[in-house]
């Protein structure tokens, strides 16, 4: 029984024993500090302080790192951690430098392309020039590679590899590389032109040919640009190489050697991708054989003449005929059969294209209308020339006559037409405008393209256009500034009265096309009614005044609008800066009043008698005078009426008097009495 008893209580002890022994490491756990967890606020606490540096190199190095930058990153869900895993389970503030960031960790593609590359061997040989990941994607900031933003985006390719390749820099110095000046070369190359000059961003850049992580020598077999490589690396681009190339160049065969065909790099050089070893003149003048031909017609019996020297003498003479007639295949004895559409000369002017195509012009051409230009119609077809050269159809001297041909009245556009501008050509010759470049030779002076513009022409009601209300006095101002500096602070500026009524603009008191000298008199005279289109009541009060009524006797040295309010800085009266202001008013008057005082100048030139509100004296004087007189008239034809009949009377009695008394009436009864005592 003890025995037993013992067994057990050795039994229980054992138990004990190793259940304390199993639940160690955890009690261990429990009491042990756990391993800090360091987050990114941890880390901005310090490196979000744009002071914070560090010596590297002998140079002093920024450890500012931009919270916001970082945020919308990549990287922007990740720990600081999860790069700097040196940092994992350590303390803060924790020790300098850092371990390297290895990329590869998440990107183990690209790292192991970039290892065997010409890059990746540098670096690994101790390369001090070597560039890292960090060298073209940055560290902290570093966005997708389409993002505009991003350090590799296709349009800064270049400049980041020009960073070691070009001349001047010092892998070009000190490293053994055959070609100099790569950035420059590839600059002026038919790609760079394309990228860097027209940010076609389809163009090749560094990595379409070299590749964005495996960049081997032109040598090892590997290569995107190695001889057996390479022609699939330009196909990537150019699909059609095997169509619009031919058999022979000069005459000589592509095979030189019986199976062997010639790499891209032996006829177009690498980096000045430009002009190919033969002259552009072989394609053109396949053209030519038949295009040199006066008798050669086209199906609608159009003249299909080319002239050599009109092609020569333009701004295309460097152009290749196949370059604007693209469609055309070199691989046919009649390249041209394959032409299907007429030139599209947006392939090379792509904004201006742009702009023609949201124009009325475009919008027409668009829809199929007959009558809407298109760009041959003003710049020509093969003998196009700068619109600096004179002879040129877009030179400013011939600019209106060019624009006659379809809006001169009677002609196609014109017939069109349904607004209220009419005789357009005629007036614009008589202007201001159209003297000074026709009759003066004035090239400066406007066009119809200066204020229309060239190619994005719209009607004034369109919003966008550039006669429309709200844009013309910035139309204007392009050759007037200083007179639009005035008027946009004027009150006639939308910037400075807020109503719902139409401003006035600068074409509704000098028109539009019809415009006049300002010094001429029929303009000085005429401007009070162009005022009074708006002031219709103040134009009365106007012509009221002994001012309006010498002027409509065609007298113009009186003053006029202008004259007081001022012609494009027209300002409130209370306004420091108005003419009419209580500084300005004296001299203001002065102006054709030299001798003006203060009590001169306090005439009131638009009072009148029918605003009891602004001028209450002259209303009331007004109207007491014109009681006064009315009644006193009243009175006095009253009286006169009362009067009248015993005027009336007082004339016959008066008559009646007279006749009693007359001495003729005195001898009859003489004779009347004589003749009685006779009998």
């Amino acid at each position: 029984m003890v025995n037993h008893s013992r067994h057990r209580t050795r039994f229980h002890t054992g138990l004990t024993i190793a259940l304390v022994l199993s639940l160690a490491p955890l009690i261990h756990s429990l009491q042990a500090p756990a391993a800090p967890h360091i987050s990114n606020d941890d880390c901005l606490a310090c490196h979000g302080d744009k002071s914070m540096t560090t010596k590297r190199g002998g140079r002093t190095v920024s450890l500012y790192i931009d919270q916001k930058k970082f945020a919308v990153s990549v990287h922007g869900p990740l720990q600081c951690t999860n790069c700097h895993t040196d940092l994992d389970g350590k303390e803060l503030p924790h020790s300098t430098p850092l371990a390297r960031v290895n990329c590869g960790s998440c990107h183990s593609d690209e790292f192991q392309q970039y290892s065997k590359s010409v890059h990746g061997k540098a670096l690994a040989r101790g390369d001090t020039l070597a560039p890292r990941c960090v060298s073209c994607h940055g560290n902290h900031d570093i966005v997708p590679v389409k993002d505009p933003r991003s350090a590799v985006e296709a349009i800064k390719i270049p400049y980041v590899c020009g960073q070691c390749h070009q001349e001047g820099a010092p892998v070009q110095r000190n490293r053994n590389i055959s070609e100099h000046d790569i950035l420059a070369n590839y600059t002026e190359s038919i790609h760079g032109e394309g990228l860097l000059k027209q940010g076609l961003i389809v163009a090749a850049n560094c990595a379409s040919c070299h590749t964005a992580h495996s960049i081997l020598r032109s040598s090892d077999p590997n290569a995107s640009i190695s001889r057996r490589n390479i022609a699939a690396t330009c196909t990537k681009c150019h699909a059609n190489i095997e169509l619009v190339h031919r058999k022979t160049i000069r005459g000589e065969l592509w095979e030189k050697q019986a199976n062997t065909l010639p790499a891209c790099f032996d006829c177009h050089q690498p980096h000045k991708v430009r002009n190919v070893f033969y002259p552009q003149g072989m394609a053109d003048a396949d053209c030519m054989r038949c295009h040199a031909d006066d008798h050669l017609r086209a199906s609608d019996g159009r003249s299909m003449l080319v002239l050599v020297s009109a092609v020569a003498g333009s701004v295309h003479a460097k152009v290749a005929c196949s370059q604007c007639h693209s469609e055309v295949n070199a691989s046919r004895i009649r390249p041209c059969e394959t032409i299907t559409h007429k030139v599209d000369c947006t392939a090379c002017h792509e904004a201006i294209g742009e702009e023609y195509a949201g124009g009325t012009h475009g919008q027409l051409h668009a829809k199929g209308n007959p009558n809407a230009p298109f760009c041959k119609d003003c710049h020509g077809t093969h003998h196009v020339l700068s619109k600096r050269n004179p002879e040129s159809l877009t030179f400013s001297t011939n600019v209106p006559d060019l624009c006659a041909k379809c809006h001169r009245e009677g002609q196609k556009a014109a017939v069109l037409y349904t607004g209220k501008e009419h005789e357009i050509i005629p007036r614009y010759t008589e202007s201001i405008h159209g003297k000074g470049l026709l009759r003066s030779g004035l090239t400066v002076t406007a066009t119809c393209t200066s204020c229309h513009t060239a190619h994005h022409e719209l009607p004034a009601s369109d919003p966008q256009s550039t006669v429309n209300p709200k844009n013309v006095p910035s139309t204007c101002g392009t050759c007037h500034h200083g007179i639009e500096e005035e008027f946009v602070q004027s009150v006639h500026s939308a910037t400075v009265t807020r109503t719902d009524r139409p401003l006035p603009v600068c074409s509704d008191c000098h028109s539009a096309h019809s415009i006049r000298r300002t010094d001429l008199d029929q303009f000085e005279l005429d401007i009070m009614n162009t005022c009074g289109h708006c002031h219709a009541e103040i134009a009365k009060t106007y012509f009221d005044t002994y001012h309006g009524k010498v002027s409509r006797l065609g007298y113009t040295q009186t003053a006029k609008c202008y004259d007081c309010h001022g012609a494009h800085d027209i300002l409130k009266v209370t306004d420091p800066r108005s003419h009419l202001s209580r500084a300005n008013v004296v001299a203001t008057c002065r102006k054709c009043h030299s001798d003006a005082t203060r009590r001169f100048a306090g005439y009131l030139t638009h009072a009148t008698h029918h605003d009891p509100q602004k001028y209450p004296y002259l209303f009331w004087t007004f109207w007491g005078m014109t009681a006064l007189l009315v009644g006193t008239f009243t009175v006095s034809g009253l009286h006169t009426l009362l009067w009248l009949p015993r005027a009336l009377q007082m004339r016959r009695e008066l008559r009646a008097t007279e006749e009693q008394e007359s001495p003729g009436n005195s001898s009859s009864d003489e004779n009347k009495d004589g003749n009685h005592g006779h009998a």
